[in-house]
Parts: C-alpha cells; sequence; structure tokens
C-alpha cells in the first residue's frame, strides 16, 4: 500500500505521426530546432547534431557541452548501425588517493550509495570532472554521417542560448531541490540562484527568461572555429584555466588527448528482432544478458499479463545481480538523474537513438566563469574503494547506465528507443522493446503501458495502476514496493522513441509521459 498518494488523475502524451522524419525527445524546444533542421533538407544525423546542442541551451541541468554520451546511427542506405562512443575518461593527473574515505560507513546520498568521499570531491566540484565528450562526440557523428555544417545545425543553438531559458514551473522546481548545492560555487550561484533564491516568474506575467552567461558566445566559437577548439584552441584553454584555478587536475593534456570514436554495436536477436545496443562500459551488455534469459519466454496473447511481468522481473533481477558483482557498480540512491535521451527518423529511414549525459542533476554543480559551460561529474561513476573493476584510476573510462537501442525486423529498420534515469534506464528500454516485439503493442500504448523497476537492490519498484493481478503475481514471487509514476522524483525512467512502420510507410514518435517538457515533433510541424 502506498504511503501517500502523490497524484491522482491519467496522463497522456501524444504522438506524433507522419511520413516524413521526427524527433521524439525530453525537451519539445530542443526537438523542434532537430525537425527544423529535417525540414530543412537534414539528414537524421544533422537533426540529432542540433538537438544535442540545443538542449545545451533549454535543458542545461541535464547535459552539454560539460557532458558525454553514445550515439547509435542506423544508415538505411547501408542497412547497419554504427556507434559514435562520447563516453567519460577520468583525467591523467587523477591520484585515487585525494578521494579518500571518511569512513563510519557513511554512503553517499547522489545517485549511487558509494562509500562517502571527504568533502564529497567525487560527487561535485572540480575534482569531480571528467573529460567531456559532448562536443568531439557530436561533431565526430556530423562529420562521419551528417550532409550539413556544423554552423549550420548550430545555429539554433546559439539563437536559444541568446534567448535565455523560460522559467516555468518545472525549470523553479529543477533549481530549487538543487539549491544548497548550486550555492557552493560563486559562478554557479550567479547564473542559477539570482538574488540568493531559485529564479521565479510572477503568476500571470510573461515567463522571465534566465540568462546562461557566456553559453551563447562559447557556442558561436564552436560553431566557427570547428570541434577541435574546445580540446585544443581557445575554448579548451578557457576550460583548463578555470578549472585549474578552483583546485581541479583536467589539463590541457587530457582535452588534447580526447578523441571520440565510432565502434561497432553490440548485436544479438531477440524474437525475431536484430538489435543494436551500446557496447562496453554501458547497460547495453546487460540488456543483453536479460534479452537472453527471457528468449524462451511465450506470453500469453493480449498482454502484457502477469507471467510477463514475473519473467521481466526475474530475468532483470538475475541480470542485475552479475553486472554488480561483476562489472562494479552498487545500488542507486533515488536522487534524479540528469541524463537526456532523443531519437530521430528522417524520410529516408535513417534513424538515431541518443543519449547524453552530465550524470548528477546539474553535473559537478560548476559553471566554468570563462565559457558558461556546466561541467560533468563523471568523476562519480566510479567506485572510489580500490580492488574492483569499476575502481578509481587515471585516464579510465567508468561503467555507465546508458542503454541506446535500435531494433531492425526482417532487415528493415523498426524502432529507435532509449531512456534518462540513471539505473532504471535498461529496465525501461527493455520492458518497452518487448511490449512492441512480444505482444504486438503500438508505440503510443507501449509508452503509457505501466511498468516495473527491478534495477537492483531489494525490492521490484511497481507501478499502482497495474492490474491487481499483476501485482499480486509479482508480489508472491519478489519482494515488491509500490512506486508511483510522478513528475519528481524519477522513480521510473523517462523513455522517448520513434518507430518506423514498414507496412504503412508512417512514422511514429512518442516521449516520456511524466516529463513536463518532453515531446515529440514531426518536420511538417516546424
Amino acid at each position: 500500500m502506498l504511503e501517500h498518494l502523490v497524484q491522482n488523475w491519467i496522463v497522456r502524451k501524444p504522438v506524433a505521426r507522419s511520413r516524413g522524419g521526427i524527433v521524439a525527445t525530453q525537451n519539445r524546444v530542443a526537438g523542434e530546432a532537430g525537425a527544423k533542421i529535417l525540414a530543412a533538407g537534414g539528414n537524421a544525423v544533422d537533426a540529432a547534431v542540433a538537438t544535442g546542442f540545443a538542449l545545451a541551451a533549454v535543458e542545461p541541468w541535464n547535459s552539454g557541452l560539460g557532458g558525454i554520451g553514445f550515439m547509435l546511427v542506423y544508415l538505411a542506405k547501408e542497412n547497419r548501425v554504427q556507434v559514435v562512443d562520447f563516453g567519460p575518461i577520468s583525467p591523467r593527473g587523477l591520484n585515487p588517493a585525494d578521494y579518500p574515505l571518511i569512513g563510519g560507513g557513511i554512503t553517499t546520498r547522489d545517485l549511487f550509495t558509494w562509500p562517502t568521499v571527504k568533502d564529497d570531491r567525487n560527487v561535485h566540484g572540480p575534482l569531480s570532472i571528467a573529460v567531456p565528450g559532448h562536443a568531439d562526440g557530436l561533431g565526430l557523428a556530423l562529420e562521419t554521417f551528417g550532409s550539413m555544417k556544423l554552423a549550420q545545425v548550430m545555429q539554433p543553438a546559439i539563437e536559444l542560448a541568446e534567448r535565455g531559458i523560460a522559467v516555468d514551473w518545472f525549470l523553479t522546481l529543477k533549481v530549487a531541490t538543487m539549491a544548497r548545492e548550486l550555492a557552493r560555487y560563486p559562478t554557479t550561484r550567479e547564473v542559477w540562484l539570482p538574488h540568493g533564491f531559485p529564479p521565479t516568474t510572477a503568476p500571470g506575467a510573461p515567463l522571465e527568461r534566465l540568462e546562461l552567461k557566456g553559453l551563447a558566445d562559447t557556442l558561436r566559437r564552436l560553431a566557427r572555429a570547428g570541434r577541435r577548439d574546445f580540446y585544443e584552441g581557445g575554448i579548451a584553454a578557457n576550460i583548463v584555466n578555470d578549472i585549474r584555478a578552483m583546485g581541479g587536475i583536467l589539463s590541457a593534456d587530457d582535452l588534447k588527448h580526447y578523441r571520440a570514436r565510432i565502434v561497432a554495436p553490440l548485436e544479438t536477436t531477440y524474437h525475431g528482432t536484430q538489435l543494436a545496443l551500446a557496447p562496453g562500459l554501458t547497460a547495453g551488455p546487460s540488456m543483453t544478458g536479460a534479452l537472453i534469459a527471457l528468449a524462451d519466454a511465450r506470453f500469453r496473447p493480449g498482454g502484457p499479463h502477469a507471467d510477463a511481468f514475473v519473467a521481466y522481473a526475474k530475468a532483470l533481477r538475475e541480470t542485475y545481480e552479475e553486472r554488480l558483482a561483476t562489472m562494479g557498480e552498487t545500488s542507486d540512491h533515488r536522487d534524479p538523474s540528469t541524463t537526456t535521451h532523443f531519437n530521430v527518423i528522417d524520410r529516408q529511414g535513417n534513424m538515431v537513438a541518443h543519449t547524453q549525459t552530465l550524470l548528477s542533476v546539474f553535473g559537478s554543480k560548476v559553471v566554468l566563469p570563462a565559457t558558461g559551460i556546466l561541467m560533468n561529474n563523471g568523476i562519480m561513476w566510479f567506485d572510489p574503494r580500490p580492488g574492483s573493476p569499476n575502481s578509481l584510476a587515471p585516464n579510465k573510462r567508468p561503467l555507465t547506465n546508458m542503454c541506446p537501442l535500435i531494433a531492425r525486423r526482417e532487415g528493415k529498420p523498426w524502432f529507435a528507443i532509449g531512456g534518462s534515469g540513471g539505473r532504471k534506464i535498461f529496465p525501461a528500454v527493455f520492458q518497452i522493446s518487448s511490449f512492441l516485439i512480444d505482444h504486438g503493442m503500438t508505440l503510443e500504448d507501449a509508452v503509457h503501458q505501466p511498468r516495473i523497476d527491478a534495477s537492483g537492490g531489494d525490492t521490484v519498484g511497481v507501478d499502482p495502476r497495474l492490474p491487481q493481478a499483476v501485482q499480486q503475481a509479482l508480489a508472491d514471487k519478489f519482494p515488491v514496493s509500490l512506486t508511483e509514476l510522478v513528475v519528481y522524483p524519477t522513480n521510473f525512467a523517462c523513455p522517448s522513441a520513434v518507430l518506423n512502420d514498414a507496412v504503412s510507410g508512417e512514422h511514429f514518435g512518442a516521449a516520456d509521459v511524466m516529463s513536463p517538457w518532453s515531446g515529440a515533433i514531426s518536420e511538417d510541424d516546424v
């Protein structure tokens, strides 16, 4: 039984439908930037890069120039998927001894229940910053798979940054929940806590605009000078100078040697569907393991019914037990993560599934004064204890939770999906993929279908909107906790997807149901 009912309503999001291109994202304003690129003749990658940069200006606590991520690209002419890996790497000068544990069994309360490090220096501040790959990753994707110039696809982001971010209730909520942390650093405080308080717009008044100082100038320079300016030019110099002045260790060599890379996906076949995922230190291998565990399942028709959710819980719990034991991660706390995900399909059937992140909400909480860049806190992905596969070390990649996926059926593109929400991402992608593949649901029904969350920990989180028969079947097999799908906090992942109906030739897009800013938009609508 729920201790406290937070929301008592039924929420639905409109689904985009078109024979043209569609962008489905956690932030519809950024999605419009991508849709306009599609309408101007750009392909799915052009639109994805435009959307990815635009998010820095309109959803800055989730991702941006100071972040990292993974992009899956499906190329219709070649009928194959490739991965742009712009994941995090720790600085070369990182010394694990600089992150001493304080002892006493105290754990951090931000995303992962690691033992607490002195001053939480792996969680926030200049020592929490990993090498950011965002600019190089998006630039590499554009150069390799796009059809437009960097300056073209970055123009919407520049215009949005010049205008400033709209101060609505959701922005006020986001800032208010992190106000104590944002107040620690002068530049961050100056931007996000004007006059010492979270920004607000008076009731009935036109929306205030919050200026992200320095960001528009940095975006303009990057568009003009190219992606490597972030790593070897004037932007790089400003980043290093600011971080060094704050006592950080990210160096010019760290930026100079960083290279996003194009790699082959992790591929598997599940119930006649070919699935491509990000490989390596992502949730891709765990997703593959869960699909293997589910491969022999045969579900009652007309579902998903109780048998499906019991099978999902079993597969997820077994997979997470192996993940935590062999890949070095520990339990999530329920604090919100800051990842964002979006998907694109264009008229030619090219697809993108793209996840980018700062890790925690507002990342390191550090806004760099010379550039206006909000930096990631990627060092928190590492286990601060020595001796595990994911322990802190210099020039090392940590284990992450991102799970972008592209599905093909009978040699044709079918759907692209992913989400935000830390360790809750892959359970959401796993279930929605099964809803589509095993139960023949429409995309609209699949994203609105209540889910469970079995991402480690002692209990299976169960959406109380699921039928009593499902709840009872789960409770008979596992310890369960009723968990509402709410705006805040993020109790379940925030998924989005695009889908190609090979029979009708129509494309569909759907975004997270509960995110107030999310939306799917077609090129016909801009």
